[in-house]
């Protein structure tokens, strides 16, 4: 069915959201590191080709 979303994209949609708040807290406390947020914008791409399959 269109526009629904299963429970595995929920979870990836989650896993990066939460991602994205462990970098942003890492940088403010620690400096930025670039690699981190190398892999939290492939854990994005990969979380928006997920939605974009289900669909």
């Amino acid at each position: 069915m269109p526009g629904s979303t299963n429970g595995s994209t929920k979870a990836m949609g989650a896993l990066t959201v939460g991602g994205l708040v462990l970098v942003t807290a890492y940088t403010v406390a620690l400096g930025s590191n670039g690699w981190l947020w190398f892999g939290w914008v492939v854990l994005g791409l990969l979380t928006l080709a997920l939605v974009v399959t289900q669909s």
